[in-house]
């Protein structure tokens, strides 16, 4: 059994062509996609964030919404780029989404990717301290966030408060006392993984990863997998951890499916430099008839051995394709792998 969500990049564009042409378009779909995910069976709703662009920005709005229309499903990011956020405003959003989710808020925080300016966190008010990098401080910014959500006091009361404090130094409210357990870490690489583990965190391992061997993604994301749960085991957490991996995976079925993907070009992985000093392996999409998909997934050793797989979903083609694309996947594939 494997939990099935979607990851929806959150594009919007005012394009002729595009379904998802302004921020609100992109905002409304998303509740409704959400609502129908639920509808058939899938497991969990993620949302991509990027800042000075057209995708979603502040993602906590748009999950709160989404966990007040829905039920069951889980409701996520990947991920949230912590050189841009204050741990204490986060942490206080993000309590108050997973109470008005039920506790069902699985969050992805990371470094970040490449964005669309140069050094877009300086205009959110950050910078790094003396001898960090901006890797370094997205980490500084999680450890205090982590650190929040344990709950625990630490600010001074003032003597005259407004309201009445209860006695001791106090802690941010609302708090939600699981969501810590419920943190994801989006690992670029090896090291970043096993730096997730040390800090009880679980693993996202997205369709872009560092090239750490020149081994296809699949092989690598293995390899990382299996690092991340080594140091989790040697960190002693009382907890089993949760992996995530992400792929583009499309049955087709109809005509539709056949025009939009049938002639799908990216069916092996790309290498590249992503910025001066990193190269990065993308990984393949998969697009082909159900039962030679079911052949070709079975031989990804990272889907093996994570226990989550994020879709990531074309949304401007609207709501209703995709939750085509969702169904296609539950009814058409995931049983001839023992997904469902």
């Amino acid at each position: 059994m494997k939990s099935i969500g979607f990851l929806s990049f959150g594009h919007w564009t005012p394009s002729p062509h595009s379904q998802t042409r302004s921020a609100s378009d992109f905002l409304h779909q998303s509740i409704d996609l959400s609502v129908a995910a639920e509808e058939l069976g899938v497991d969990g709703a993620y949302f991509r964030v990027h800042h000075f662009a057209r995708q979603a920005g502040t993602p906590f709005p748009l999950l709160a919404a989404i966990g007040a229309r829905t039920s069951r499903i889980e409701i996520g990011t990947g991920v949230i780029d912590m050189r841009y956020e204050n741990p204490f405003y986060s942490a206080e959003a993000a309590a108050a989404t997973d109470l008005i989710a039920g506790e069902r808020l699985q969050l992805g925080i990371s470094r970040g990717s490449p964005e669309q300016v140069i050094d877009g966190w300086r205009y959110f008010g950050f910078q790094p301290a003396e001898g960090e990098d901006d890797a370094a401080m997205a980490r500084r910014h999680t450890e205090v966030f982590l650190e929040l959500l344990k709950g625990e006091g630490f600010a001074r009361p003032n003597p005259r408060p407004m309201f009445p404090n209860p006695p001791g130094l106090l802690p941010l409210e609302p708090q939600s006392p699981g969501l810590r357990d419920r943190i994801w870490w989006g690992a670029g690489s090896d090291a970043t993984a096993v730096w997730a583990a040390e800090h009880g965190m679980n693993l996202q391992s997205s369709t872009l990863k560092n090239d750490e061997t020149g081994e296809p993604l699949h092989v690598q994301q293995r390899k990382q997998i299996e690092a991340y749960r080594e140091a989790w085991k040697a960190a002693g957490h009382a907890r089993e951890p949760r992996v995530s991996v992400s792929r583009s995976i499309f049955a087709l079925v109809d005509d539709r499916d056949r025009a939009y993907f049938g002639a799908d070009r990216a069916s092996t992985d790309q290498f590249g430099n992503i910025d001066e000093k990193t190269r990065a392996v993308f990984g393949r999409s998969y697009a082909a008839e159900p039962d030679r998909l079911v052949e070709e997934l079975a031989k990804d050793e990272a889907i093996a051995a994570a226990d989550t797989l994020l879709l990531t979903i074309p949304n401007q083609l609207g709501v209703d394709y995709n939750a085509h694309v969702l169904e296609s996947i539950l009814t058409h594939v995931a049983p001839g792998l023992g997904w469902r």
